[in-house]
């Protein structure tokens, strides 16, 4: 163990170092940590993503003003979600350090409270019609405080399970930690498939807000729900050692400088292919006069589907390692490129369907079911949280933040998908390049 702080100290890890034996979490636990830290994602999740179903269907039309060509609309929406992401890394400097210091816990409590507030307030807002500028000022405002609290959500959500789980299964259960992502995402796309189908006039007027008012109730349940969580085991075994680190987000920086580097590498292709999957893909089929409610299913379809493939991926980098795997969806991302605008050019809905299947099912589940356990493993215990965040949220503000913006930028000016399949590709090649230079963590201790 003496050996372990040096290195830690160092600001290095081993990379094979087993694991110390700790009292393992019994199976009971260890299951409502899982249960509870996934439902509270997906409730979490689910407000953060009606912002992008939205954005593509709604608020271009409606908050922001359009001109005379729809597509500006939702440029400027877009940017609005662009905005959320860049005020990720905020929130996971500020829950990183409330996570590191106080506990993973009280960090989950606080993020799904501020996101479900926010998230409640949009379905107030008043229309660009009504209001004018205040409308896309207010929408802002609001998104960028759901920023902060997904910038501290995911981290947390994570370590509450990985940091409970046995390390042979590891990546297994960290995979858990993702299905209430894809969960939320599932939720929000069908409560907005829902209330499609009603009368056009009566979505685009008030429809639209159900959504997103439905988040007063998810506040409550979600909050109840994680404050019957216990405290991460890892997270309590260093705090009884007393390894706490006293401005965590700082030591971070100076012992895992790489490792942060290495995080936002792998969240490239993961993170800016996924939005352009789920929220550019809308605009696309809206473009080439693809009905909403196929292209919806075709997400609903893939998501669901990569529920269970994000598990089976994650049992599978037990197995081979972290490395291996992460591979297979980023130079799957690279090959169905493409082939993913291809499929949804043929405007059939089973070939649509199969498109979103390759992306997230295959390429994304491949990747997202991976991260948790591979992310987690590059830090120790003490600054763990605010690693994960930083690497994990700085990213996300390059990769999923502007992805469906300069993918819908692409369209505008060219009129076709085929510059949006080479971005796909680059981001892609980003994430291969940053494994080749990520050592394999299968094996690494989180002490």
């Amino acid at each position: 163990m003496a050996s372990m702080q040096t290195l830690s100290a160092a600001g290095t890890r081993p990379d094979d170092a087993p694991e110390a034996p700790t009292a393992p979490v019994d199976d009971r636990s260890l299951r409502r940590i899982v249960i509870a830290s996934v439902a509270g994602n997906a409730l979490e999740w689910y407000d953060f993503f009606l912002y992008s179903t939205a954005a593509a269907l709604v608020f271009g039309e409606l908050l922001f003003p359009k001109g005379t060509d729809p597509l500006v609309g939702t440029l400027a929406a877009f940017a609005g979600f662009a905005v959320g992401f860049a005020a990720r890394p905020f929130g996971g400097v500020l829950f990183g350090h409330i996570g590191d210091r106080y506990g993973r816990k009280g960090a989950l409590v606080w993020t799904l409270s501020i996101m479900g507030g926010a998230t409640f307030l949009i379905g107030l807002l008043p229309t660009y019609a009504q209001a004018g500028l205040w409308a896309p000022a207010l929408l802002v405002l609001l998104r960028v405080l759901q920023g902060i609290a997904s910038g501290g959500e995911w981290g947390g959500g994570v370590l509450m399970i990985s940091e409970s789980a046995p390390p042979e299964k590891r990546g297994y259960y960290a995979s858990w930690s993702q299905i209430g992502v894809g969960g939320g995402f599932v939720l929000s796309a069908a409560v907005f498939f829902l209330v499609q189908m009603l009368p056009r006039d009566a979505f685009m007027s008030w429809g639209w807000r159900i959504p997103f008012l439905l988040s007063i109730f998810i506040f409550g349940i979600g909050v109840y729900i994680r404050s019957k969580l216990p405290e991460s085991a890892e997270f309590a075994r260093a705090e009884a050692a007393g390894k706490k680190a006293r401005m965590p987000v700082f030591e971070v920086i100076r012992k895992h400088p790489k490792e942060i580097l290495m995080a936002m590498g792998l969240r490239v292709a993961e993170n800016g292919g996924s939005y352009i999957f789920l929220a550019f893909s809308l605009v696309y089929g809206k473009f080439i006069g693809v009905p909403g409610q196929i292209m919806l299913a075709g997400v609903m379809v893939s998501m669901t589907v990569e529920l269970f493939t994000m598990l089976l991926w994650g049992r599978l980098s037990d197995r081979i390692g972290r490395k291996p795997v992460y591979m297979m969806g980023a130079v799957g991302l690279i090959v169905v490129a493409f082939p993913f605008f291809w499929l949804i050019g043929t405007k059939v809905p089973v070939l649509i369907w199969l498109a979103f299947l390759l992306g997230n099912a295959v390429c994304h589940g491949a990747m997202i079911g991976t991260q948790p356990s591979l992310m987690g493993e590059l830090f120790s215990t003490e600054v763990r949280y605010s690693g994960m965040a930083l690497g994990h949220e700085i990213a996300s503000v390059f990769a999923g933040g502007l992805s469906p913006l300069l993918a819908t930028a692409l369209l505008a000016h060219y009129r076709a998908a085929w510059p949006v399949a080479l971005l796909l590709m680059a981001m892609g090649m980003v994430t291969v390049i940053s494994l080749l230079f990520t050592h394999e963590t299968r094996h690494r201790s989180l002490h």
